[in-house]
């Protein structure tokens, strides 16, 4: 079993800056793909950037130029790094970890944008 944990949401200005953390325990190795999802109220749950265990990585488009996706793999931490936040940023963000079929999901941190 993994536990995926997050940390670092919050209320923040248009224009500003959070870095939200993940951290797996359990079986969880750096052979699992992470992810950072979010779910704004009222709509579906959609990805905002992947890793690959080799370090690719993808973005929405929403939020190329804007988020940095990371990981540290000797802490089995991701990072994500959210500059210039908008206000259409608020959602829930979630993790989520995966090996072939073995999917795991954080309980979610709130990302509020607003002035």
């Amino acid at each position: 079993q993994v536990q995926l944990a997050e940390s670092g949401g919050g209320l923040v200005q248009p224009g500003g800056s959070l870095r939200l953390s993940c951290v797996g325990s359990g079986t969880i190795s750096s052979m699992y793909t992470m992810g950072w999802h979010r779910q704004a109220p009222g709509k579906q749950r959609e990805l905002v950037a992947r890793i690959t265990s080799g370090s690719s990585t993808y973005y929405a488009d929403s939020v190329k130029g804007r988020f940095t996706i990371s990981r540290d793999n000797a802490k089995n931490t991701v990072y994500l790094q959210m500059n210039s936040l908008k206000p259409e940023d608020t959602a829930v963000y979630y993790c989520r970890a995966n090996y072939y079929s073995s999917i795991y999901w954080g309980q979610g941190t709130q990302v509020t944008v607003s002035s």
